[in-house]
């Protein structure tokens, strides 16, 4: 059922890199078309550098197999010179071990009929146990990055279960909504997108996200011009262009008929090159990362911050400003503001379940991690995060 390559051919194509550290990464999900679209941007370069040799894990279930050993057959095919070896598994000790990257595509997804609860759950089963394989068998330094949806809260769950492995190791994306709407802040001003700096994605993956652009700033003539200014619509910085990057993943399945793929693969690419390579003095980038507690957003949630990047630690950006708009947009969307808040916690034998406290109209928090969804208002409103 596993196929593994050592592709000799490809590794003398390029003699002059042995001098450079090899990178093995996992890929989850890996027969999805996430990955399809992934993979070339890893085995090019793209991702970790034109001079850095790669190894792929790509780690499927059982049933995914048969697609899974066609994806290698089309990576032998690309005749990559940075692919030095591919393995396919349906095994988390084969697929973790010896990696530097672990990232999680796979997840279950969400089905006719499924209520968001039952969804949680699954994915909570799935990824309790790949954070246990992942503490047992990846090397304690593996950085990971959890795609699959409800990423925030996959996470969050499989650093739980990893407690050998920082949890400023684990990270989850928002560089798809970062790069979102940093395109739509380009197509409004009518400039390339590369002079669009410092959009923020507040939050999480998902349409209660708060994309926020009171800090960005366009290139403009060399100067930095801040986005309020080139864009003097406040109507559709404070609106549109907000409804836009939250419901854009729905606009392109009924575009498509296909979840994002292509620019899910890209945001992937962009979120781990700033993780290795770091970010440009003077500027941010968006990451869900483990809260430390800034801007009220209590510590250990996992939640989208703008942070800069060094050496390959990431830090959250401190000082900014909170606009009353920012606020109050803030007051529908940030964990810190809501009276009542829904949590998971583990159970002896059944994974993680949740459990409603009420804050009765005050910044309360219980000591628990991770904040799920909250009531706005009554059991019968429950809004998920």
């Amino acid at each position: 059922k596993r196929r593994g390559r050592n592709l000799p051919e490809l590794a003398r194509q390029k003699p002059t890199m042995a001098a450079a550290k090899t990178t093995t990464v996992c890929v989850t999900g890996a027969a999805g078309q996430i990955a399809y679209s992934l993979l070339p941007n890893i085995c090019n370069g793209r991702m970790f550098g034109p001079d850095v040799p790669v190894v792929l894990h790509l780690l499927d279930i059982e049933p995914s197999m048969g697609g899974l050993n066609g994806v290698v057959l089309e990576l032998e095919d690309c005749a990559y010179p940075l692919l030095k070896g591919v393995k396919a598994t349906c095994s988390t000790q084969e697929a973790f071990t010896g990696c530097d990257f672990v990232i999680m595509l796979g997840a279950f997804p969400r089905l006719a009929g499924m209520e968001r609860k039952d969804l949680l759950q699954k994915n909570a089963g799935i990824f309790s146990e790949q954070g246990r394989a992942l503490n047992e068998f990846a090397s304690p330094n593996v950085k990971v990055l959890v795609v699959g949806n409800p990423a925030n809260t996959n996470a969050w769950i499989a650093a739980q279960n990893a407690p050998k492995i920082p949890k400023e190791n684990f990270s989850a994306l928002t560089r798809l909504d970062h790069n979102r709407a940093r395109s739509q802040v380009a197509m409004k001003a009518g400039v390339a997108v590369e002079d669009v700096h410092n959009v923020t994605i507040w939050g999480n993956h998902s349409a209660t996200q708060y994309p926020d652009v009171s800090h960005a700033f366009i290139n403009q003539q060399g100067a930095k011009v801040p986005v309020v200014d080139a864009i003097k619509d406040v109507a559709w910085l404070q609106n549109d262009m907000i409804k836009c990057v939250q419901q854009r993943g729905a606009a392109v399945i009924a575009a498509r008929k296909f979840s994002s793929a292509m620019s899910a693969a890209h945001a992937i690419t962009d979120h781990i090159h700033d993780w290795v390579f770091g970010t440009k003095p003077g500027e941010t980038v968006s990451m869900a990362v483990v809260s430390d507690g800034s801007y009220d957003i209590e510590a250990g949630v996992v939640y989208s911050y703008p942070v800069t990047i060094s050496g390959g630690k990431w830090t959250i950006a401190q000082g900014q400003t909170i606009s009353e708009f920012r606020c109050s947009a803030f007051s529908h969307r940030v964990l810190s503001h809501f009276d009542t808040h829904f949590f998971l916690q583990p159970r002896e034998n059944e994974g993680y379940f949740g459990r409603v406290a009420a804050g009765e109209g005050h910044r309360r928090y219980l000591p628990v991690n991770f904040v799920v969804c909250t009531i706005m208002s009554s059991p019968d409103s429950i809004q998920i995060y």
